[in-house]
C-alpha cells in the first residue's frame, strides 16, 4: 500500500534541501520497491504570508491524515518582533499531533572528525531522546517584580511513555545500553523518573540501564562521548544536552531528527534553521534533510534497507571528500545531492 508523506518545505533554504532530499527518496524507493505519494503544504513564514497563520487548517488536516511528515526549515528575521511568528506554528503542530519523543542521532563521520571542537570523537554514535510534552516548559509560570516561579510537573504516565520509547530504541541497537539522565539528588520529579525507570527495566532484560545525573552527563558528553548508546531525559535537560551533543559533529548540516506522537505519527526534520542568508544561493548542505528521510524510512516504515543505503551513501560521499561550504568544502547543494545519489547502491 502506498504511504502518504506530507512535505513542509517552509522558509529560507527549506525548499532547496527538501527538493534535494526528495530526489534521494525517489531514487532509493525505486531500488527497494517502496511506494509513496507526496502532498506539499504551506507551513511557517510562507504560510503567514499566504494565509495569515503559520499552521493553516488545510495543512493541519493534511498532516493529521499522513503516514509521516517531512519538515525542512522555518523562520526569518522579518518575523522576529511580529505578533505571529513561524515558530508558533511548530509549537502548535507538536501539540496537535501529540509529539512527545524527540530523537537526535549523533554520529561522527571519520571524514569529518577534524570539524569537531573536541579531539576524542572516534567511534561516537548515540541517540539523545528528549521528552517533549511535560516538564518545566509546560508547568505553571508566575512572574512578579521581585519574585518568579516556574513549576516542573511530570505525571507517571508521561514518564513511562517516554521511557518505554527509549527502552525500545535501545533494544534495536547493537549495544543495547540506555542511560537515563536526571537530577534525583535534588528534584522530586527526578526521583519519580528514576523510580519508574528502574521498574520498567524489568520489562527489558536485554537492555542495560544506567543512571547519570545531568551535570555528570553534560561533562561526559565532552570527555567520553563514546560511552553513550541511547540517552533519555526530561524536557529541559534534553533541550540542553541535545544541543550540546549536536556541537560534537562540527556542523548542524549533518544532524537529522525525528519527533514521535502518541498515535505513531512522526515528523522528521533537520535540527538547523532556515539560514535565510544563504537561501537561493545553491550552497546549502542538504545532508541533514537527506538523513532525516533515512530516519523516516526506518522509524515510520520499517524500510531498513533504504535507510541504510542512504546512510552508507552519505558516509561514502564524505569519504570521497565531497563537502559543502559548512564542512570545509566547495560543492553546491546540487553537486552534493548528485554525489549521494551516485553512491546510493
Amino acid at each position: 500500500m502506498s504511504k502518504k508523506i506530507v512535505t513542509l518545505a517552509g522558509d529560507g533554504i527549506g525548499p532547496e534541501i527538501m527538493s534535494a532530499g526528495l530526489s534521494v527518496l525517489k531514487a532509493v524507493s525505486k531500488k527497494i520497491d517502496f511506494e509513496y505519494e507526496l502532498e506539499a503544504k504551506d507551513f511557517g513564514g510562507i504560510a503567514i504570508d499566504k494565509h495569515g497563520h503559520p499552521l493553516p487548517e488545510e495543512t493541519l488536516q493534511a498532516v493529521k491524515n499522513a503516514d509521516a511528515i517531512l519538515l525542512a526549515a522555518i523562520g526569518h528575521p522579518k518575523y522576529n518582533n511580529a505578533k505571529v511568528r513561524p515558530e508558533q506554528g511548530l509549537l502548535a503542530l507538536r501539540k496537535e499531533l501529540g509529539l512527545y519523543a524527540n530523537v537526535r542521532p549523533l554520529k561522527i563521520y571519520p571524514a569529518l572528525k577534524k570539524l569537531s571542537p573536541i579531539r576524542n570523537v572516534e567511534n561516537v554514535d548515540f541517540l539523545v531522546i528528549r521528552e517533549l510534552t511535560g516538564g518545566i516548559y509546560f508547568g505553571q509560570h508566575e512572574l512578579a517584580d521581585d519574585k518568579a516561579r516556574d513549576v516542573n510537573d511530570y505525571s507517571a504516565d508521561e514518564i513511562r511513555r517516554i521511557l518505554h520509547f527509549a527502552f525500545k530504541s535501545a533494544q534495536s541497537r547493537p549495544r543495547k545500553l540506555l542511560t537515563s539522565v536526571d537530577k534525583q539528588n535534588v528534584l522530586a520529579t527526578s526521583k519519580l523518573w528514576r523510580k519508574i525507570a528502574d521498574e520498567i527495566a524489568d520489562e527489558y532484560p536485554d537492555v542495560r540501564l544506567e543512571h547519570q545525573l545531568v551535570d555528570s552527563c553534560a561533562m561526559l558528553l565532552i570527555t567520553n562521548p563514546q560511552q553513550f548508546d541511547v540517552i533519555v531525559t526530561e524536557n529541559l535537560f534534553g533541550d540542553i544536552l541535545s544541543d550540546e551533543a549536536s556541537s560534537l559533529a562540527g556542523s548542524l548540516g549533518v544532524m537529522p531528527s525525528s519527533s514521535h506522537g502518541f498515535n505513531g505519527l512522526a515528523l522528521y526534520e533537520p535540527i538547523h534553521g532556515s539560514a535565510p542568508d544563504i537561501a537561493g544561493k545553491g550552497i546549502a548542505n542538504p545532508v541533514s534533510m537527506i538523513l532525516s528521510i533515512a530516519m523516516m524510512l526506518r522509524e515510520s516504515f520499517g524500510q531498513e534497507e533504504g535507510a541504510a543505503m542512504i546512510e552508507k551513501a552519505v558516509t561514502q560521499t564524505f569519504t570521497d571528500g565531497i563537502l559543502t561550504k559548512d564542512l570545509g568544502g566547495t560543492v553546491t547543494t546540487k553537486e552534493m545531492t548528485e554525489a549521494i545519489l551516485k553512491n546510493c547502491q
